[in-house]
């Protein structure tokens, strides 16, 4: 009987920790936008800013930011060691991550955007 039982209550604990890791998974949304630096922000969600953006945070004391490209809304970037300067600036991305009670975004990955093969 204590044996059924154990099994019942480790078969239950599985079953709870699986639903909250997809559960997290879920959470994860994508966006479209550019890396830019906070100094700038918006401003700089183009491909001429990279330098700007790279100046910025290494000698001026900005952090990389997220600028979307559908409300062109800038988000903070919580981890951001996330962030390859050399591969994610200066080109169009799409963001993987989750957004914080505090507003920022925690990075999951970065991907650039596809030019269609142009």
């Amino acid at each position: 009987m204590k044996k059924a039982i154990s099994i019942a209550c480790l078969f239950v604990f599985v079953a709870a920790l699986a639903s909250t890791v997809l559960y997290a998974a879920d959470n994860s949304t994508s966006w479209t936008g550019w890396i830019s630096d906070s100094m700038c922000g918006a401003k700089g969600a183009n491909a001429g800013h990279k330098s700007c953006a790279v100046t910025c945070v290494k000698t001026k004391g900005a952090s990389w930011v997220f600028v979307n490209d559908k409300d062109k809304k800038v988000l903070a970037i919580q981890n951001q060691d996330a962030i390859d300067a050399d591969k994610d600036l200066g080109v169009e991305v799409t963001v993987t991550g989750t957004i914080n009670q505090d507003g920022s975004l925690h990075v999951a990955s970065i991907t650039p955007v596809s030019s269609g093969g142009l």
